[in-house]
């Protein structure tokens, strides 16, 4: 008997494909765990677009390491924790710090062009560090790192890569016929969006590096990747989730009709960019009256704050400027985003830089141990999708990127000691029974209320009442949703979509569990921190 996929009665004759590991996600954490276990493994790495069409090619500020002397380990954890508001793990915060160092020579190796001054790499300093330890590429570290990890893995013969191949859900094991513990991942249906059609890929492992799910709200400087796949999908599967209500919103994306999600770096803060108030409002800078550490302080303290003076003005927007720093320097440090604010009229050298917060980093997601292991047997979830307890409340700036690299080696030598299992037999899927889709326009018009009301009422500042008008909301999407899905061959569209709806519910309700503001959460009806700081976790 084969097993049966989860949540879904519509199968179809399909050509099955077998790895030895699965990698759902061709981000830093799903291309590092790859070109780790390709000596030893037969390695698979599906991605829903193009390789390098996630989060992790756009970032732009850099990696934290502790590199510099007078820096120390003790130090980057202790900035982590504050900027996590108290609720960072000990024990991944502890591995993560140790782990860095490593992880930037490991890159270093595979010939990533780090920025460097007189021969050594030049470090930055960001919001919420005491010291200068952000390893970067200029301003676009992501794309100089994933150019090099994206050539790495093409030239590597053990790792498959199927672009344009869209998760659908994962393949577990029956309960019922195995034998006690866990159920077991076998592998997942993915859509492969060429051919039209789902495949069953099956693995002895199955790692979810599928990226955060800041689509969800109207205003991103996420690319439209991220849409909480593998979030939704181990939800689906059984898998625990935590601290979703911590969603960050960068400060500073570019506010520009024709600049969609185009971020304006903490790097910009970290060389003394100010925060000021329109012209029309006296070009007043506004930080030092909120945080004593003014432009330094952490993401959650500066969105907060625009948030507010853009709510007390009656503001669009609000201006960093740069423009105080020589041409030369900024050309040196910010090539990119000169270039960019160039094309649209934007002289960064003379001008400041109009910027309003938006979402930006999901803080939470799916429970797991230090080596990414799920609650699932053979599934494992990395980077953004992952909730390892590293980031607490808060991301600390540059923290992403080292987590990704130090959990992706952990994963993959968790996965090397294990032993393979034996090709599973999987019910192949069938469409026998849905129809191609009556009216496409049902999935746009959800896609836009979802985003809308999520910004309005789970957006920077919430309020109980907000967070009830949107738990009510999702519930009526969700059945109209469900019922697409069951009647109607999938798209990558209405994929997404369901996987956003389910991502919306989880965000709110672990905002409604939380009865205190912290870190980035904060609610009106409960503005004072609880004594203790613990985690939201959600089980199926």
């Amino acid at each position: 008997m084969c097993a049966i996929p989860f949540e879904h009665l519509f199968f179809g004759l399909i050509v099955n494909s077998h790895f030895d590991v699965l990698i759902i996600g061709s981000g830093l954490a799903g291309l590092s765990a790859a070109l780790h276990l390709a000596p030893t493994h037969r390695v698979a790495v599906l991605t829903k677009r193009a390789m390098t069409d996630g989060a992790s090619n756009w970032a732009q500020g850099g990696i934290a390491a502790v590199l510099a002397e007078g820096d120390s380990l003790e130090d980057h954890e202790r900035d982590t924790h504050v900027a996590g508001a108290g609720l960072c793990d000990i024990d991944a915060t502890r591995a993560t710090v140790a782990g860095a160092p490593d992880a930037i020579r490991w890159l270093q190796g595979l010939g990533v062009p780090f920025s460097e001054e007189d021969g050594e790499l030049h470090l930055t300093r960001e919001g919420g560090h005491s010291a200068r330890r952000v390893v970067h590429a200029a301003d676009a570290t992501g794309a100089a790192v994933m150019a090099t990890l994206v050539e790495r893995v093409r030239a590597t013969p053990s790792i498959t890569v199927l672009e344009h191949h869209t998760l659908v859900d994962l393949i577990l094991s029956d309960k019922h016929a195995d034998l006690p513990g866990p159920r077991r991942c076998l592998g997942a249906y993915a859509l492969d969006e060429a051919n039209d059609r789902v495949i069953a890929f099956t693995a002895s492992h199955t790692v979810l590096a599928t990226g955060g799910a800041g689509k969800v709200y109207l205003y991103t400087s996420n690319p439209d990747t991220a849409t909480g796949d593998g979030i939704a999908a181990a939800w689906r599967a059984g898998c625990r989730v935590a601290n979703l209500e911590f969603i960050q919103f960068h400060p500073t994306c570019l506010y520009h009709p024709h600049a969609k999600s185009f971020l304006i770096s903490e790097a910009v803060r970290g060389e003394g960019g100010q925060l000021k108030l329109p012209p029309s409002h006296g070009s007043r800078r506004f930080m030092p009256e909120h945080d004593e550490r003014a432009e330094l302080a952490p993401r959650d303290v500066v969105a907060r704050a625009i948030d507010a003076e853009m709510k007390k003005h009656g503001l669009d927007c609000v201006h960093l400027d740069i423009s105080h720093q020589p041409p030369e320097f900024l050309q040196e440090h910010f090539p990119n985003i000169l270039a960019r604010c160039a094309e649209l009229g934007i002289d960064i050298t003379r001008e400041p830089i109009p910027v309003v917060p938006a979402a930006h980093y999901t803080c939470g997601g799916v429970v797991s141990d230090l080596a990414g292991r799920t609650d699932v047997a053979q599934l494992y979830v990395l980077g953004e999708t992952a909730n390892t307890g590293l980031h607490g409340a808060n991301r600390l700036a540059s923290n992403s990127l080292v987590e990704c690299m130090v959990f992706a080696q952990a994963a993959a030598a968790a996965i090397r000691e294990t032993a393979p299992s034996s090709t599973p037999n999987v019910c192949p899927w069938d469409e026998s029974r849905v129809t191609d889709p009556d009216e496409r326009v049902v999935i746009s018009h959800n896609w836009d209320e979802l985003r809308r009301f999520m910004w309005d009422y789970v957006g920077i500042v919430r309020t109980d009442k907000r967070l009830e008008r949107a738990a009510n909301r999702i519930a009526l999407l969700q059945s109209e949703i469900q019922a697409f899905y069951a009647q109607f061959r999938v798209s990558r569209d209405l994929l997404e979509l369901r996987n956003l709806v389910q991502v919306a519910e989880l965000i709110v309700r672990c905002a409604q569990q939380r009865h205190e503001s912290r870190g980035l959460h904060f609610n009106r009806d409960w503005p004072n921190l609880l004594p203790q700081a613990l985690p939201t976790v959600l089980v199926p």
